[in-house]
């Protein structure tokens, strides 16, 4: 088990350091190992059964061996702060429990899209927001870009932050790595599109389960920093908004095809008064997605900016929320 000071450290690094390019990345190469494996499972499957099993075999593979070579990393950096250094040991544990975190990337990739949208350049706008989220950008125009990556943000902030922390806080970084490998195997094949419908079906069915709560903590998180933020600049609303927030996040928070992406972004659409979701295009495949929130705020990109402030607060509160786990377990 990481400690609360770890813990701290590792999101610190992450927050303001972040994952330069030229370091190796475990997710990285988790992603690697998945695609060999996907490439080799492909040649034996040539039914749908056949993919459902091969999409099986890939998921309990990838899973067991991360948590188990994670488990094997500990154990080398317990050695390590046993018998050569213990500040090796700790440098390499806290950098690579902040791989497992991502809060950082995502502010930074929103704040990509929201400069070139206040520069006017639609066409780098949609590159940005094509590098965070798997739909179609081509078309999208100011307030689409804008729509995208708020509900990217709201996404996002669940699956690279909360839930990271949340199982840092319950299991370790093995358990936090091997979220992040059921992540990536989603995130990779786990795809309604023809070619993945049945191969990354235990791929996406495992990601749903994995996300169940911290998809649900990150809702409550988004309606606290929303009053939070609120309370600062302007007193008189915060209530309202948080309120709003936690309406909306009741109310649409199940229209989302997937039972945990639609809680956070229905409580961030709630919080700025926009509404996201709605029709969009996977790979030229119209896909028809119900309407989240209401359009109440006419400008997206004070939204937006509004979305990644409250994602950092919602972060920092996540991780204070983990750091207790943390401190009554070493009492326990």
């Amino acid at each position: 088990m990481i400690s609360a000071t770890d813990l701290v450290l590792a999101f610190i690094l992450d927050f303001f350091i972040g994952d330069p390019r030229w370091a190796p990345h475990p997710v990285k190469i988790i992603g690697g190992f998945v695609n060999k494996e996907e490439h080799f499972l492909r040649k034996c499957c040539s039914t749908p059964s056949g993919d459902r099993w091969g999409g099986f075999l890939l998921v309990l593979s990838i899973v067991i061996t991360t948590y188990l070579f994670t488990g094997l990393i500990m154990m080398l950096i317990t050695w390590i702060s046993t018998h050569l250094s213990a500040v090796i040991g700790k440098v390499v544990l806290v950098w690579l429990t902040a791989t497992t975190i991502a809060t950082r990337e995502l502010i930074r990739s929103a704040q990509d899209v929201i400069t070139s949208i206040q520069k006017r350049d639609l066409g780098s706008a949609r590159f940005c927001v094509s590098m965070i989220m798997g739909r179609d950008t081509k078309e999208l125009s100011d307030k689409g870009v804008l729509t995208a990556t708020i509900e990217t943000l709201a996404e996002n902030l669940s699956d690279g932050t909360v839930a990271p922390l949340f199982y840092l806080a319950i299991g370790g970084l093995p358990l936090a790595m091997t979220y992040k490998a059921v992540n990536t195997l989603d995130s990779m094949v786990g795809y309604k599109y023809a070619k993945y419908l049945n191969f990354g079906w235990a791929a996406a069915k495992l990601d749903d389960i994995a996300n169940y709560v911290p998809a649900r903590i990150t809702g409550q998180l988004i309606v606290i920093a929303a009053f939070l933020v609120s309370l600062v600049i302007d007193g008189k609303n915060a209530v309202s908004i948080a309120r709003r927030s936690f309406s909306v996040m009741m109310r649409d928070g199940r229209k989302h095809p997937s039972p945990n992406s639609g809680i956070p972004e229905a409580a961030m659409a709630g919080a700025l008064g926009v509404r996201l979701g709605g029709p969009s295009f996977y790979e030229g495949v119209l896909v028809q997605k119900p309407y989240i929130g209401e359009m109440e705020a006419g400008d997206y990109l004070d939204a937006c900016l509004r979305a990644n402030t409250f994602v950092a607060v919602s972060a920092v509160m996540g991780l204070a929320i983990a750091v207790s786990i943390l401190v009554l377990r070493s009492t326990v």
